[in-house]
Parts: C-alpha cells; structure tokens; sequence
C-alpha cells in the first residue's frame, strides 16, 4: 500500500459512489477483469505522485486498462458526480445547508509539459509564464464548485462568463459570488441580467504591495494551495483540457475523502 492509497474507511466511502460495471448493468459484456479499488488506488498514486502513466508500478492494474477507466469516467460524468456527493456530505457536516448560496472565483497559470499541444497553451503576461489556466468557483469553506481549463493568455473576464454559466446551470440556489480585480468590466452586468448573480470585487487596498489576506479572496488561494499538493496539478501534462480538469476533481476528491474517514 502507497501513502496515495485509499484506506478501508476511504473505499467505504467511494465505493457505492462508482458506476456499476456494464455486465451488470444489463448491457452485457465480461465481467471486469481487475478489482476495482486497484484501479483507483493507480489513478490516485498517478495524481499524487505526478508521474506518467507508462510509469505506474506493476502491481497495479495495466496501464491502458487504467487510463481507459480513467477517460470513461470522464465523459460520463462519474468524478463530478463523486464530487458532489462528497462535497454535500462535508457541508453538512460542517452545520451547512447542501446547497451553497455564495461563491469564490479566482484563477491560477500553471506551466505545461512538452505533452500539451501548443494550441492548447498561451503566454500569461502578468504571471509571465506560458501554460494553461485553471479557473476554479469554491464556496465559502473553499470546497471545489466548477473548474474550467483554459489557455493562459484567456483573460480573467472571459472566461469569466464560462465559469458563472457552468456555476449557474449547476447551482440554482447560488445568489452571491466574490472575485477579485480580474474580474471587471461587462462581466459583472452579463451576470446580473443573464444568470441572476451579483458579482462583488475585492479590490486590493490602496498603497499595499506584495501579498496580502484580502476578505473572502483569500479562501480560494488556500484552496489552489491544496491542489499543489498533487503534483500533477503543478504542471499541465494534459494533452485535452478535460483531463486536466479531471485532475483537479480527482485531487479533490482524496482531500474530502480523507475528511469524511477521519470521523
């Protein structure tokens, strides 16, 4: 067992949360062929440790066989849906209605590997770094909401309008989101009219430089700094988006995991 691992408590967890295998599911087709928490413990080993997949030890399942798993989970929508069931279950927990009424926006450049196509990739001026952006909608407690993978040159703004629609279509109750200053201009008045949400931006204090804790922006950042723990959200190595974000779900399904084991 690696420290990436799930425990017994973890699998408890995830395991009635994972789509049922196709033969038994009334489509049939072999039974599958390896243990479903290996598969998991791989892909998690993968996200922790930021290696490539050719990399993965031996014990685990073959890797064509986790990667598969891997992108069928995508596409249909399996890790969002663990997120959100683990996410609920925390909320809860923590005295909180399920459903959010308040958000937090933020984004972070990251640089890529020679893996990522070029088209997918741009030139960050104010980071001054080439790489893909990540832009992330938490709430309060810093709890992942939405997570969209666009190229760093992508201004805030911009693909400020994907992120709210994706919030809105996922969150109705949502009234109320914080951004910081990369988040002026017609955004806030499309988000108004069109989705029915109040953006609020907290500015940085006059006369202040460097880093500093600004109100509600500084619960984002702390999230990102989860993230980094995984070290294969350090660097994009992602030749589509969606794997990227993937990523990201998955680092934050192991930190809502090991919370809800630990009681």
């Amino acid at each position: 067992m690696y420290p990436s691992s799930v425990t017994d408590a973890q699998w408890a967890i995830l395991q009635p949360l994972l789509p049922a295998p196709g033969n038994s599911a009334g489509r049939g087709g072999r039974p599958e062929k390896h243990c479903r928490r290996l598969v998991l413990d791989a892909i998690l080993y993968l996200v922790r440790g930021g290696i490539a997949w050719r990399q993965l030890p031996a014990e685990f399942a073959p890797v064509g066989t986790v990667y598969a798993i891997f992108v069928r989970w995508i596409r249909g929508g399996v890790w969002h849906r663990i997120l959100d069931t683990l996410r609920d279950r925390l909320r809860v927990r923590a005295g909180r209605d399920r459903c959010p009424t308040a958000a937090i926006i933020d984004s972070q450049t990251v640089p890529v590997a020679d893996t990522v196509p070029r088209s997918g990739t741009g030139w960050d001026g104010g980071k001054r770094t080439t790489g893909v952006k990540r832009h992330i909608a938490v709430d309060v407690t810093g709890l992942l909401l939405a997570v969209v993978v666009t190229a760093a040159s992508i201004q805030d703004r911009d693909a400020g309008h994907r992120l709210l629609a994706m919030l809105r279509g996922t969150f109705s109750t949502i009234r109320l989101v914080w951004a910081d200053g990369g988040y002026p201009g017609r955004l806030l008045g499309w988000a108004k009219g069109v989705l029915a949400l109040r953006v609020d931006i907290i500015k940085r204090k006059p006369g202040n430089t460097g880093f500093h804790v600004r109100p509600r922006v500084w619960v984002v950042e702390r999230t990102f700094a989860w993230l980094n723990k995984y070290r294969r959200c350090v660097r994009d190595y992602e030749a589509k988006p969606e794997h990227h974000e993937a990523m990201v779900l998955i680092a934050t399904i192991a930190t809502m995991t090991r919370r809800l084991a630990r009681t």
